[in-house]
């Protein structure tokens, strides 16, 4: 896959931001193209890619993604120019509604008309960066010599088609495979080089190893209420009732148990690298450009797996 993109989750599960820097250089020698951070309850979405900017050469660097309620729209503009000007240039800017329980309950803020919070934020973010004064009066001290792109975080026809309106590229994640048609029919009408990311948790192993974590996983992740909506828009609202049914009665064993292996196989990665790979190559098929790898081993295996998992 020589003009395959490849992506790496940054920072990587278990393993503490100091110890980075050996993976991201052994990646970024292995042939990943992109490093995208994620930003749930562990470290912060731009730290990470402000540490690999000064260790890495080439690859582009991404937020996948960060939030625009939990950040002012000035200070994603004054972020994502930091990071545009300590990559020189290699930074992309993936911005999302993000969801209501870390947008409400985790942070008391309301979680209100998403769809709109996140074009008004594009709007101000293109007059930003390109070195504009905002319709509020702000305006950078110093704005990138290229504005970075913007992904959207996009999950539904409605985000999805947004993003196709107003940015460079849609990132999703917790995609079963069989519900890839679906989501790249509503960018139907996407201009040339339009990215669709897509986050992928990739736990080696057979079925027995990995099945306690996954199910765990997939029911944490898909009982959130954004990532429910998604499942019954994909059409699986009757495989998941059950399962979001218990975990909202914080019956944890039975929503384990009611959680779809069908729809978590179709989702995770699993397997040997070989295995994990070809699995991987199926989505690319299916229309996604750049996987973004999340893998999910022990701090001793993680830079072996980082390779058997490249794209060389």
């Amino acid at each position: 896959m020589p003009d395959q993109r490849w992506g790496l989750t940054v920072p990587l599960p278990t393993l503490p931001l100091s110890a980075h820097r050996e993976v991201v250089e052994r990646a970024e020698a292995a042939g990943y193209t992109d490093l995208w951070s994620g930003e749930t309850n562990g470290p912060d979405g731009f730290t990470p890619l402000a540490l690999a900017a000064a260790w890495t050469e080439r690859a582009r660097l991404g937020t996948g993604v960060v939030g625009v309620f939990t950040r002012g729209p000035a200070l994603l503009a004054q972020q994502a120019a930091a990071l545009a000007d300590a990559s020189e240039g290699r930074f992309a800017l993936g911005i999302g509604a993000s969801s209501d329980r870390i947008v409400a309950g985790w942070n008391g803020i309301p979680f209100e008309r998403p769809l709109a919070r996140v074009s008004e934020t594009v709007d101000f973010l293109d007059a930003a960066l390109a070195g504009d004064r905002t319709a509020t009066g702000f305006k950078l001290e110093q704005a990138p010599a290229t504005p970075p792109p913007i992904i959207l975080a996009a999950l539904r026809g409605k985000m999805l088609r947004l993003a196709v309106e107003k940015s460079a590229g849609a990132f999703t994640n917790f995609l079963p495979i069989s519900g890839l048609e679906r989501v790249t029919a509503e960018l139907a009408d996407a201009p040339e080089g339009f990215e669709l990311l897509c986050r992928f948790f990739c736990l080696p192993g057979p079925r027995e190893q990995v099945e306690p974590l996954a199910r765990f996983m997939f029911a944490s992740y898909v009982s959130v209420p954004v990532y429910a909506a998604f499942y019954r828009w994909l059409g699986h609202g009757d495989a998941i009732a059950e399962m979001c049914e218990a975990w909202e009665a914080k019956d944890r064993e039975r929503a384990l148990a009611a959680a779809p292996w069908n729809l978590i196989e179709e989702m995770f990665i699993f397997g040997e690298p070989a295995e994990m790979r070809e699995r991987l190559g199926q989505f690319v098929a299916g229309g996604i450009t750049l996987p973004v790898l999340t893998p999910i081993t022990t701090p001793d295996r993680m830079g072996e797996l980082i390779e058997a998992l490249a794209p060389n």
